[in-house]
């Protein structure tokens, strides 16, 4: 679902899963009813199942619920970050620089994927956390349709870095309002996206 391998609205049949995967019919069964929890797949009687589109709206209010989120995971991490993760954020920042400068979009939205992962994981904050990659998991073809957007990662790249400065000074405050601001910014562009899409898919 989340490498993009299956499209929305399409139809995912038990029969072709499991052939492909290599998995019983009950596996099938028993992931498609997890995916539909974690809302990437829907269930619909009669039907079977089919990958969830999830509208531009959607993704606006989901990205508005992270924003709240991520800022108290990037307040935790500013909090309790050791000398050896201040170090690892410091060499992602540095390669996003790198990135961006070379304009080489694919690896600068895994970086950015990578940062985020690891400030998650540095918060120690496992509530968060796991609302958070739910919540994500819904909107990551929006996300990588904005990261690939002309100019995009010039906008966002001075935005990381001061979410990174913040938690670097161990500045709970700052990282805070840097990751709010930098995911404010995130639901402006998908706005941006909606008014030149008004079916909002």
């Amino acid at each position: 679902m989340l490498r993009g391998d299956f499209a929305p609205d399409q139809r995912l049949v038990e029969a072709d899963l499991s052939d492909r995967f290599g998995a019983s019919r009950g596996a099938v069964r028993s992931a498609l009813q997890e995916l539909a929890t974690d809302g990437l797949v829907e269930m619909q009687r009669n039907k079977g199942a089919r990958v969830r589109a999830v509208t531009l709206a959607e993704a606006i209010e989901i990205t508005e619920a992270r924003m709240v989120l991520e800022g108290l995971v990037a307040r935790k991490a500013a909090e309790r970050c050791s000398a050896e993760e201040i170090e690892e954020l410091g060499s992602i920042g540095k390669a996003m620089r790198e990135a961006c400068s070379r304009s080489e979009l694919l690896a600068y939205s895994d970086l950015n994927a990578r940062l985020h992962r690891r400030i998650r994981e540095i918060s120690r904050h496992a509530t968060s956390a796991n609302v958070i990659e739910r919540l994500g998991a819904q909107v990551v073809r929006h996300q990588f349709r904005l990261s690939l957007l002309p100019g995009r990662p010039a906008v966002s790249l001075p935005q990381h870095e001061r979410i990174i400065e913040a938690i670097l000074a161990r500045d709970p405050d700052a990282a805070e309002q840097a990751m709010r601001a930098h995911l404010s910014s995130v639901v402006q562009a998908l706005k941006e996206t909606a008014e030149h899409e008004p079916a909002l898919r």
